[in-house]
C-alpha cells in the first residue's frame, strides 16, 4: 500500500518520478490567467489567518460546505469567526474523498505550511495553530507566497474601466515577479445584462469619449485596450455562454445599441448578432495589439436567480447545442481568419463532451508561423483535476500537438493555488511514463524531457510575449 502523498504522490512508474523531480519540478510558474486581487500583491498583504488565507473567496470550498449541510453563515458570513469557519471546513474535509479538493488541500498544507497530517474535526485545531503562527512569518504576505512557489508571471483579470492603479504600484515596487493586466471586456459585451447603460457611461468617463453610440463606444474600448497594453497587457479573456455567428450590419448593431441604452427590451437575435459584432471588434484589436485572447465558454452564470436570462438565451448544453456552438465557433474563427486578424487564442470548455470537437477545431487555424498558435486549454473550473486534466491532454494528444501545450493556470484567487500547477506536472510526467512503460513511446530522454519542460513553462514564456 502506497503512502497517502509521498513524493512520488500521482507518479506510477520510475520514468514518471524522473521526469517530474528532476525537470517539471524545477521549472517556474507563469500563472496567465487567475484572479488574484492586484491591491493584495501590491500592498503585500498580511493575512490574519488561515481561514482568509484558505476560504475567504473560495467557492469550490464553499459549495463542498454547502453540499455537506453546513450553514451559509459558516461560507461567506459576517457573524461567525475565523475559528468556526474553519473548523466547519475541517468537519467536511474527510466527506471529500475522491473530490479534487481533498488532494488540493493537503497538497497546499504540505507545500505552504509542511503540514502532512490530514486535517478532519481531530486535527483542525492544531492545524489552525500552525498555520496561524506561520501566517505571522513575512515569508507567508501575498508577495512572500508567490516567492515560495516560484511564481516568475501571473495575469490578473481586469475590466476595461480599471484605472491599473495597483499593477502600476506593484511594478514601480520593483517586485521581482511581473504583475500584468488581463482584458477582461464581458460587461460591455452582455448588452442584455441589468446595467449594461450605466457601465456604459462610467466607460464614457474614464475614457473621455462621449458614448452616444455603438461606434464610439469602440472608440472608447479601443482607447483603453490602448492604456491596458502601456501597462503590459498582452492577453484578452472572453467568459461566453457560447459562440455567436449570427449576421448583422452595422446600421443593425448601431439599432441595437441605441435600445439597450434606452432600456428596451432586445430579442435574442439582436442579443446575438451584437456579441457576434462586439466578439469580432475585440479579435480585431488584439491582433492589432499582438495580444493573446482566450474564449471561456460553457459557463451558466448566476443559474440560482436567472438560470435562463430574460432574453432566453440557449445554454448550448445538449447535443444540438454543441453542434451549434462548434459551427457558431468554426465560422467565428474563420471571419477573422479571412480578415488577416486572428491572433493567437485559446479555446476552454466547461462541457468536456466537446473536447475532441476543439481539438480537432485547432488544426483549422493553425497559420505555419507559430507554433501551436490556435490552443486548447487546460481543464477549467471543475474539469481542472485528475479526470477533467487528463480527457483534455489526452484529446489533444490524439487530435494536435501536445509538446506546444502551454499548460495550467490557476484561475483561483488564493495565493495558496500554485499547488495546482504541481498537480498537473505530476499527472503530466504520469501520462508520459505510463506510455514509455507500456511501450507506447520511446524513452527517449532528451524528447521526454524538453516536453515537460516546455508545458510546463517554456511554451507559456514563449507564447505570450512577455519578456
Amino acid at each position: 500500500m502506497k503512502q497517502f502523498m509521498d513524493e512520488n504522490f500521482l507518479l506510477e512508474t520510475d520514468t514518471a518520478q524522473e521526469l517530474f523531480h528532476n525537470h517539471a519540478a524545477k521549472m517556474p510558474i507563469i500563472d496567465y490567467h487567475c484572479h488574484l486581487v492586484p491591491q493584495m500583491v501590491a500592498e503585500d498583504h498580511k493575512f490574519r489567518s488561515i481561514t482568509e488565507l484558505w476560504l475567504g473567496g473560495d467557492h469550490y470550498k464553499w459549495r463542498a460546505m454547502r453540499t455537506n449541510g453546513v450553514a451559509e453563515k459558516y461560507c461567506t458570513g459576517n457573524d461567525t469567526s475565523d475559528w468556526e469557519k474553519f473548523e466547519k471546513w475541517a468537519e467536511t474535509m474527510p466527506y471529500t474523498f475522491r473530490n479534487p479538493l481533498y488532494h488540493w488541500s493537503h497538497l497546499e498544507l504540505k507545500t505552504a505550511f509542511g503540514i502532512d497530517k490530514q486535517l478532519s474535526p481531530k486535527t483542525a485545531r492544531e492545524i489552525y495553530d500552525i498555520c496561524n503562527e506561520k501566517l505571522q512569518q513575512p515569508e507567508f504576505s501575498a508577495r512572500g507566497l508567490m516567492r515560495h512557489y516560484h511564481v516568475e508571471c501571473v495575469c490578473t483579470t481586469d475590466d476595461p474601466i480599471d484605472d491599473l492603479r495597483y499593477h502600476k504600484q506593484t511594478a514601480e515596487s520593483g517586485f521581482e515577479i511581473k504583475m500584468l493586466p488581463a482584458w477582461r471586456p464581458d460587461k460591455a459585451m452582455n448588452i442584455e445584462k441589468p446595467g449594461f447603460a450605466e457601465y456604459v457611461q462610467k466607460l464614457a468617463e474614464v475614457s473621455g469619449i462621449e458614448i452616444n453610440s455603438y461606434k464610439t463606444m469602440l472608440d472608447a474600448l479601443q482607447k483603453r485596450h490602448d492604456y491596458f497594453a502601456e501597462n503590459g497587457c498582452k492577453l484578452s479573456d472572453h467568459g461566453l455562454e457560447h459562440f455567436y455567428d449570427e449576421e448583422y450590419t452595422d446600421s443593425q448593431i448601431e439599432t441595437i445599441f441605441g435600445k439597450a441604452l434606452r432600456g428596451m427590451q432586445l430579442s435574442v437575435i439582436e442579443v446575438h448578432q451584437y456579441k457576434h459584432a462586439f466578439l469580432k471588434a475585440c479579435g480585431e484589436m488584439d491582433y492589432d495589439a499582438d495580444w493573446t485572447q482566450q474564449y471561456h465558454y460553457g459557463t451558466i452564470r448566476d443559474n440560482n436567480t436567472v438560470m435562463f436570462n430574460k432574453v432566453g438565451a440557449d445554454t448550448g448544453f445538449d447535443s444540438i447545442g454543441e453542434f451549434n456552438t462548434a459551427l457558431a465557433l468554426s465560422h467565428f474563427l474563420n471571419e477573422l481568419n479571412n480578415e488577416g486578424k486572428l491572433t493567437r487564442t485559446i479555446l476552454y470548455t466547461l462541457n468536456p463532451c466537446a473536447n475532441e470537437m476543439i481539438a480537432t477545431m485547432l488544426g483549422n487555424f493553425q497559420d505555419g508561423i507559430t507554433p501551436g498558435k490556435i490552443q486548447f486549454g487546460s481543464g477549467w473550473w471543475f474539469n481542472d483535476q485528475l479526470d477533467g486534466m487528463t480527457r483534455q491532454m489526452n484529446a489533444l494528444s490524439v487530435l494536435g500537438l501536445l509538446s506546444r501545450f502551454v499548460g495550467m493556470l490557476t484561475d483561483s484567487r488564493s495565493f495558496l493555488s500554485y499547488p495546482r500547477h504541481e498537480y498537473f506536472r505530476r499527472l503530466l510526467c504520469n501520462l508520459l511514463g505510463n506510455d514509455v512503460e507500456k511501450g507506447l513511446l520511446p524513452n527517449d530522454k532528451e524528447i521526454l524531457t524538453r516536453m515537460v519542460e516546455d508545458i510546463s513553462y517554456n511554451n507559456a514564456r514563449n507564447y505570450f510575449k512577455f519578456y
